[in-house]
């Protein structure tokens, strides 16, 4: 699990779509969601076991809203590649036809544009934001998702135990 990192400026995010400012601190991000050897990405592991995996691999899983200004930027774009709508070669979404997770970085138009790769699309990616009721923010949308979960501001949530294939997570590290 060789891990490329990418430096992410802080800034100020407009965290949601309510836009409520947030520090965010400089942070050194995997540049794709941890994978296999095969190069899919690792999934299947719990919230608990994914932040566990970050520590191994020196680092942690990012909060909601550090996960946002790294996939919006400074000019809030709508999408991780931009505000241009979600076409299939910008990342793996439901109506792309994939059918299940890509190898991670099959989709390099959809970069953001510091380089981070599989942002929007091919799994949801655990964070560090836990809510009430023993779940977790997730992040960024799957293959089985609609383009609308892709937009950088839209945040979903699932149960801390589960265990999915449409569900992976990324490591960040502090700068």
């Amino acid at each position: 699990m060789g891990i490329t990192w990418l430096l992410v400026p802080g800034g100020t995010c407009q965290y949601g779509d309510e836009g409520r400012p947030v520090e965010i601190g400089s942070l050194y991000w995997a540049a794709t969601p941890v994978a296999h050897d095969d190069g899919r990405p690792l999934t299947g592991v719990n919230h608990e076991e994914a932040a566990a995996i970050a520590a191994q691999l020196g680092g942690r899983l990012p909060k909601s809203a550090e996960w946002e200004w790294m996939a919006a930027g400074p000019d809030r774009h709508t999408y991780p590649w931009g505000d241009r709508p979600w076409r299939p070669r910008l990342a793996n979404l439901r109506d792309s036809a994939l059918g299940g997770p890509a190898p991670v970085g099959q989709h390099p138009e959809g970069a953001t544009p510091l380089g981070l790769l599989d942002v929007a699309g091919n799994v949801w990616e655990w964070t560090a934001t836990t809510l009430m009721g023993d779940g977790a923010i997730i992040r960024g949308g799957s293959f089985a998702s609609p383009p609308l979960y892709a937009r950088c501001t839209f945040l979903n949530a699932a149960p801390a135990e589960l265990r999915s294939r449409g569900i992976g997570f990324r490591v960040v590290r502090e700068a």
